[in-house]
């Protein structure tokens, strides 16, 4: 299951949300999103985990917990958007 997680501290990384989860259970994929322009995290990120009934009990443990003095926002990641393919 993939799940979405805002209001990371900027200073986070992959290995700091990994850690947060693992408690939970298997964490097959941690990633903290980068802005490249100013080299740090945009506060948001995304963990998969194996087991989808550990993800659920994730969410519901760690959404409105606090992280290093930040509320996190934790919540089943939605699928993207299909892009239209643009044609100009």
């Amino acid at each position: 299951m993939n799940i979405f997680v805002a209001s990371l501290p900027f200073s986070a990384d992959d290995q700091d949300l990994r850690e947060i989860f693992e408690p939970f259970g298997e964490v097959t994929s941690a990633k903290v999103i980068f802005d490249r322009d100013r080299n740090r995290s945009k506060g948001f990120g995304f963990v998969e985990m194996a087991d989808k009934a550990a993800a659920q009990n994730a969410i519901s443990e760690l959404n409105d917990s606090t992280y290093e003095g930040r509320p996190l926002v934790v919540k089943e990641a939605e699928d993207r958007p299909q892009r239209t393919e643009r044609r100009y």
